[in-house]
């Protein structure tokens, strides 16, 4: 009985084996081809942008910027999220793809980088501009505000992508890591893109996670983290498996000898009341 109790609470065990990241890959964990190769975010429907044109004629950069500076203005979006002067700043890729741009309308982004929507607002703006006179350069900056991830299962919550390229570790670290209890091996990644929605399982545990298509997150991924199944208590190491057998075991040991204590005391008595009756 002992035997099988402390083996079921070792096989419970929180093993260092089962929660460090960056391990070699063997049977367990698996090993991940070389497919890395990040690429830019391309627009999708609903996304927004921040868009500011710079110019040395302060005329056009009033025109284009609502009559604020650039830093006052991504003050006022608070680094991405909405408040009161959010839309006035940003502009909705609507359901058709296109975005609706002062003095030169419809622009269709759907499926672009920030790049290249920077590219072809900068000659858009050129061959308009050229037509005023004293006309100088501009350059515009673009960039996707509101993207966030969100995390289910685990420290569940949303949270904003804030940086171009963020890893699957800097997204984990910022819901607070994962905890003992919680699932390596079998990380869920939701993701929808042009209309579909992908669902991708992989072993965060694994050192060629950095190799893989499961390293850097998008806007709007869902990541989803199971609770390791059985573990409902918390032994987290074979030292405290042991602790709890030898507590268990003292307790045992001490119930046993009260109950066999009584025992005694009840046979001595009636053994007491057998002889006395005979005499």
């Amino acid at each position: 009985m002992l035997f099988a109790l402390l083996a079921v609470l070792l096989s419970s065990c929180v093993t260092a084996r089962k929660v460090n990241y960056m391990q070699e890959p063997d049977k367990q964990i698996p090993s991940y081809a070389d497919t890395l190769s990040f690429e830019d975010y391309e627009l999708r429907i609903g996304d927004r942008l921040y868009v500011y044109v710079y110019s040395l004629d302060e005329n056009v950069t009033k025109m284009y910027n609502a009559g604020g500076s650039g830093s006052n203005i991504r003050q006022q979006m608070g680094g991405g999220s909405a408040n009161g002067s959010y839309d006035l700043y940003t502009y909705l890729v609507d359901e058709d793809g296109y975005i609706d741009f002062p003095t030169i309308g419809k622009i269709q982004v759907h499926g672009l980088t920030t790049r290249e929507v920077k590219r072809k607002l900068e000659a858009e703006l050129g061959t308009l501009l050229k037509e005023i006179p004293g006309y100088s350069t501009v350059s515009v900056e673009v960039n996707i505000v509101n993207r966030s991830f969100s995390i289910i299962g685990a420290q569940s919550g949303r949270y904003p992508i804030n940086k171009e390229k963020m890893t699957i570790f800097e997204a984990l670290a910022m819901a607070g890591d994962l905890g003992e209890f919680n699932s390596r091996k079998e990380i869920k990644l939701v993701r929808e893109k042009d209309g579909k929605t992908t669902i991708k399982t992989f072993d965060v545990r694994s050192k060629d996670i950095v190799n893989s298509e499961y390293y850097y997150i998008e806007p709007n991924d869902i990541i989803y983290i199971r609770q390791i199944p059985g573990y409902s208590f918390g032994i987290n190491s074979a030292s405290t498996a042991l602790g709890v057998c030898a507590t268990t075991l003292s307790f045992g040991v001490f119930v046993y000898t009260i109950v066999q204590t009584g025992i005694n005391h009840v046979k001595k008595y009636y053994g007491s009341g057998s002889k006395g009756g005979g005499n």
